[in-house]
């Protein structure tokens, strides 16, 4: 008996052993970091601090700790992100197509099997973007002004906290969703002095079409968060400058078709969230002929499925009213036949 078990410990200990070398880093793993995460955690930029494109670094992790848990993918940041739903602010990657369920389990099952990241791996490079798409380049020469120095530093006093995007580089964000409502027009003022701007967060917050004169003639604005605000097609119309815009959130917002004619000429844009907005399939289907390269997200498919169980549970409301009602006739019936029951 003790050597049946043995027997059978020796070989689940082969299996797992087989199981570990099933995923290929190199063939597998490294591919899709070239493609899909390398642009925005490579050599050339760092968000979050994150790189994936070598061990040492990946394998450290970024601003927000370690993004690899080897053996525990359930642990580590990177599978969640990239599990996370399209809508998501902080889903990985977070322009361009998601990954595919078959990636993320490669992924997983790579964590889960010891992260093994082979020595000999040559360092990942940037993937270059197809011709036919319009791919935006910030200049390497850019310097902020003293003024904008001023401007982060106003900022920074009222709790408002303008970032550098990474290390070594110009390029700032700021994240002002999570003080919501203390967030007015007035308070973003300064902003419109900060051209190193490249990501604005103003989701949840109480600025409003006037509000987004502020942000009109920033250069090198590329990701814009205005869902659950109130801006409308107005402040919209005050926007059609940002031509550099790749990114833009209107979810919950009252921006009609009149407003996404203002986007038109954005030919960087490549994700659109208009989910909750007052748009039609007209609407998004014109702004798509202009920008045939923009992903636009309406929440019009999670929707129908709603819609289906609410009429399905009216029709069963109406049947149960419809069957009341015949043996209310039933009853009425009975009576004028027996006048003894009257």
């Amino acid at each position: 008996m003790k050597k049946t078990i043995l027997t059978f410990a020796g070989l689940s200990c082969c299996l797992l052993t087989a199981t570990a070398a099933d995923v290929d880093f190199v063939k597998e793993i490294q591919p899709i970091f070239q493609k899909s995460c390398i642009e925005c955690h490579g050599p050339d930029k760092q968000k979050g601090k994150l790189r994936l494109d070598n061990k040492e670094a990946a394998l450290k992790g970024g601003e927000d700790g370690p993004a690899i848990i080897p053996k525990d993918a359930a642990k580590s940041d990177l599978y969640r992100r990239i599990t996370l739903p399209k809508s998501s602010d902080d889903v990985m990657p977070n322009k361009g197509e998601l990954l595919t369920k078959e990636q993320t389990d490669l992924i997983r099952d790579w964590i889960n099997q010891g992260a093994i990241w082979p020595e000999a791996a040559a360092p990942a490079k940037v993937a270059k973007a197809a011709p036919s798409v319009p791919v935006l380049e910030l200049p390497k020469d850019f310097k902020p002004s003293a003024q904008e120095s001023e401007a982060v530093a106003k900022l920074g006093k009222s709790g408002i906290e303008v970032r550098l995007v990474a290390a070594n580089i110009p390029w700032r964000d700021a994240n002002l969703r999570n003080q919501g409502t203390n967030i007015t027009d007035a308070a973003i003022a300064p902003l419109k002095d900060i051209k190193s701007l490249v990501d604005l967060n103003l989701a949840t917050t109480k600025i409003t079409d006037a509000g987004l004169d502020t942000i009109k003639d920033l250069p090198y604005l590329q990701r814009l968060h205005l869902e659950l605000t109130s801006v409308t097609d107005s402040g919209l119309a005050k926007l059609k400058g940002l031509t550099n815009l790749v990114y833009l959130n209107l979810y919950g917002t009252a921006v009609t078709d009149a407003g996404l004619e203002n986007l038109k000429g954005m030919g960087y844009l490549r994700n659109l969230y208009l989910f909750q907005s007052k748009v039609t399939t007209a609407g998004v289907a014109s702004l798509k002929h202009s920008l045939p390269h923009l992903d636009v997200s309406t929440g019009w498919e999670l929707e129908a499925p709603v819609k289906k169980v609410e009429m399905k549970d009216e029709k069963k409301e109406d049947k149960k009213e419809v069957a009341k009602e015949e043996k209310k006739d039933e009853k009425k019936e009975e009576k004028k036949e027996d006048p003894a029951k009257k």
